[in-house]
């Protein structure tokens, strides 16, 4: 039976349930379960700490798992991604001082808070900075103030505590990460895991698009097919009305209702999009 490690709780763990759920998988836990066993698909979900779910999979004892990119990076074992989830996502940045003037070139004696000393060590050799790394396992915004450090790189989401801490990103993001599917490296991609991942691939797909239907005037088919051209070719129906034409397609969520505009400019009605819960191009 396979095994595939989810992250035990945050936002990671809701979104990566969430997605497997929507593929057919058993991964909800009941209350707080360390694996749920999806017997019809011979898996096992193993609940593991986001930062140690790259550990377990690099060393062999789990099949592949759900985690941040840059947790993965961060952790120096040997994966790869398989597949990125279009979720959490986050950048990884300094961040200095207000109006200090500092930034990630002028960081040499500095010291720079970060849980992520790993990816921080790294840009820094990139950039032939020589600064002292201070690691701390979170609450890395009050660094500064408490004297710790002078500087902090961190990930950032909306910004807002940066901002409650008196601090400004500097420089472009030293990573932009998501939830990553990973597995061992050099590992080939086969059987379960090969099926997990079409599963979630179609599932990102369906997330991209709805089905639009509606129906236009044969007079203007050609038209409304241009705006609407679909994967490969619209679905095109004769309905009662001789001089009409259902139409059936699928377009991207986004600019969806630019598309509606212009259908209904052409004269269409009936224009309905409907949400797809998964599908295979």
């Amino acid at each position: 039976m396979e095994q595939i490690a989810l992250p035990n709780k945050g936002s990671l763990s809701e979104g990566a349930v969430q997605i497997l759920s929507d593929a057919g998988y058993k991964c909800r836990r009941h209350s707080r379960e360390l694996i749920v066993r999806d017997a019809e698909h011979a898996v096992e979900f193993v609940f593991l700490r986001p930062r140690d779910i790259a550990v377990y999979v690099g060393s062999g004892l789990i099949h592949a798992g759900i985690t941040g990119r840059d947790l993965a990076l961060d952790s120096g074992a040997p994966v790869e991604e398989c597949l990125g989830l279009q979720m959490g996502h986050s950048r990884f940045c300094y961040a200095v001082p207000a109006g200090s003037g500092l930034t990630a070139d002028t960081l040499a004696g500095k010291r720079i808070a970060t849980s992520y000393p790993r990816l921080v060590e790294e840009d820094l050799r990139r950039r032939g900075v020589e600064a002292e790394v201070v690691r701390l396992d979170g609450a890395v915004e009050i660094s500064i103030r408490l004297g710790v450090a002078d500087a902090i790189a961190d990930v950032v989401e909306s910004g807002r505590t940066l901002v409650e801490a008196d601090l400004q990103i500097t420089g472009e993001p030293i990573l932009n990460s998501e939830a990553v599917v990973i597995r061992r490296e050099g590992e080939e991609v086969k059987g379960g895991l090969a099926r997990l991942l079409r599963r979630l691939e179609g599932i990102l797909v369906a997330r991209t698009y709805v089905l639009l239907e509606y129906v236009a005037p044969k007079a203007e088919l050609e038209k409304a097919c241009a705006i609407t051209p679909g994967v490969k070719s619209p679905t095109l129906s004769p309905v009662s009305e001789t001089d009409w034409m259902a139409v059936a397609a699928m377009v991207r969520t986004k600019g969806l209702n630019s598309i509606i505009d212009q259908l209904g400019e052409l004269g269409a009605k009936g224009i309905i999009a409907h949400d797809i819960r998964t599908c295979r191009l």
